[in-house]
């Protein structure tokens, strides 16, 4: 693998990224571990589930780590722009014409089918995670309570992990303990 396969690899998903960062897990999987075998599945969860647990962009946060497992340093900054390449200068072309469409039916029909295919990305992304996580009775309780604190007492994301990965901690130094 080049740097310059990596980095269209990425322009190729970047282009594709429509959800942001909870819908490439799928796309990663498939051109990662399915098709190209660089990756483990297990490698692809646990880059997902630390990309989301640090501040900035999950999508980008996960390029990084991606490209730095394949190529170093050097693979995490090319995989980066490469999966901001095809949005940024999308971006930059649609911000001056956007007024005049956003009214037309024909795009607000292309928006509202593309919020169809990322509703069901995050779907693929769910049960992804479901199936690879460590479930017990203890991570069925931390999934209601968190669930239950997000929804019905609107806590806010941020507390919501906070709160939850000091339960997890506290869990696992006391189920560990225990097993000694």
């Amino acid at each position: 693998m080049s740097l310059l396969k990596l980095f269209f690899i990425f322009v190729k998903i970047g282009a594709i990224l429509l959800g942001g960062g909870y819908v490439i897990l799928p796309i990663i999987q498939d051109e990662f571990t399915e098709k190209r075998k660089l990756l483990t599945n297990d490698e692809v969860i646990e880059f997902y589930t630390l990309s989301q647990s640090l501040p900035g962009i999950v999508a980008a946060n996960m390029t990084m780590f991606i490209g730095y497992r394949l190529m170093g340093k050097f693979g995490a900054l090319i995989a980066m722009i490469g999966i901001i390449f095809v949005p940024f200068l999308t971006i930059v072309c649609l911000a001056s014409i956007l007024g005049s469409f956003i009214n037309n039916r024909y795009i607000q029909g292309l928006l509202w089918g593309i919020g169809c295919a990322v509703i069901a990305l995050i779907l693929l992304t769910i049960r992804e995670m479901m199936q690879h996580s460590d479930k017990n009775l203890f991570f069925y309780i931390i999934f209601l309570l968190s669930l239950t604190a997000l929804y019905v007492f609107n806590l806010s994301p941020i507390s919501t992990i906070i709160i939850f990965s000091v339960l997890g901690v506290l869990y696992k130094y006391l189920f560990e303990r225990t097993t000694e």
